[in-house]
């Protein structure tokens, strides 16, 4: 049977800071899914990663279906009510327009969907990333699609071998979306290419070139374009099938060890490792740093299975450890170089209005100027 899976996150209200969101603030939303959904879904699920609130949902209606998307936005006005009333900080912080206008797209919520005909047994894995950006995606991405030394599927399986079909997005692109399609393995140097600048070119889906199947969704927007100033790091969501055709789950999860170093953590503005984290954990080291966590589910004829925390694992509790070290030799640079984002990459305006009104006070020394003229 076909099914459609949508995944919508938002950051709508949190303890003490950028953390978590409260428990009667996810109940909250919980419960209006299951409520109000009741006869739009077949199954939902609902879980935080640091203080975003994400809704995975099952149902039979199409990518960018306007019910079930203003279901999900309704949830988050309803969620965002109880943190007003709960006084938590950032209260309905993602929800960047009045109203609701179609789908979510641009609204602020993060959303990756994906369409497909159910295989006997169909495992995907979901994703969802706190405190980084929607390029946070793109290494593990190469490596499980497009890497064999990561992923020996890719020469070991007849199908896998085929090679997969990379979309990619310019997402500095507010116009439109500007995207370009590219064939692995004979376009890896230019797939390379692209997905070396994190910020600007984003892994937005993947595709199977044997069975033309959809491997991966990634949610690609960027809340700075969109509200036209700081209002939040991006936090995105992913939903990759696993096996069969597919990279094995191993294959997927195995790039997440590397702890990359992403965009993100205090104010947006920072270079911080990756930690992979287990379900429901909020934030803390310097705003940070940057969180995925990773929940694997079988659907069948619509229905999910119970998740298994796949960072849960004890294996993972040496990655995190690893991960944290990294994490403290970077901050150690405080705002020095790479530790801090590029200029044109900062979230937050105030560094930009200083060094503006400095400029003013530079002046160019007499004699150099002599020297320049001569």
């Amino acid at each position: 049977m076909k099914i459609t899976l949508s995944v919508i996150k938002a950051d709508i209200g949190s303890i003490g800071g950028h953390v978590a969101p409260s428990r009667k603030l996810q109940n909250t939303v919980e419960a209006f899914v299951r409520d109000r959904g009741a006869q739009l879904l077949r199954d939902c699920f609902v879980s935080h990663t640091g203080d975003d609130i994400a809704i995975l949902m099952a149902h039979g209606r199409g990518p960018g279906n306007r019910e079930i998307h203003k279901l999900a936005w309704d949830a988050f006005v309803t969620g965002t009510q109880t943190a007003k009333q709960e006084g938590l900080y950032g209260a309905g912080q993602d929800l960047l327009k009045d109203s609701f206008s179609g789908n979510v797209h641009g609204m602020g919520p993060a959303v990756a969907e994906m369409e497909f005909d159910e295989r006997p047994n169909e495992p995907f894995l979901f994703f969802a990333a706190d405190k980084t950006d929607p390029g946070a995606f793109n290494y593990p991405l190469y490596l499980a699609f497009a890497d064999p030394m990561n992923t020996p599927g890719l020469i070991l399986s007849p199908k896998m071998s085929k090679g997969f079909r990379f979309v990619v997005m310019d997402v500095n692109h507010t116009e439109g979306d500007r995207i370009i399609e590219l064939n692995v393995p004979e376009q890896l140097y230019d797939l390379a290419a692209l997905l070396r600048d994190p910020e600007r070119y984003v892994v937005e889906s993947v595709w199977s070139r044997a069975t033309g199947e959809q491997a991966a969704a990634v949610a690609t927007s960027r809340l700075h374009n969109i509200a036209g100033k700081y209002t939040g790091k991006d936090d995105p969501v992913m939903l990759v099938r696993v096996q069969m055709s597919f990279p094995a789950t191993g294959e997927i999860l195995t790039p997440y060890a590397t702890g990359h170093i992403v965009a993100g953590a205090m104010r947006g503005s920072h270079q911080m490792p990756l930690m992979p984290v287990m379900q429901n954990t909020g934030t803390s080291y310097f705003d940070g740093p940057p969180l995925v966590s990773c929940a694997g589910f079988c659907v069948h004829e619509g229905r999910l299975t119970e998740p298994v925390d796949a960072f849960a694992q004890p294996f993972w509790d040496t990655v995190r450890d690893h991960v944290a070290r990294k994490a403290i030799e970077m901050r150690r640079q405080g705002f020095f170089g790479a530790a801090m984002l590029p200029m044109s990459e900062l979230e937050y305006t105030g560094i930009v209005e200083k060094l503006a009104e400095l400029d003013g006070s530079f002046r160019v020394r007499a004699e150099g100027a002599k020297r320049a003229a001569a």
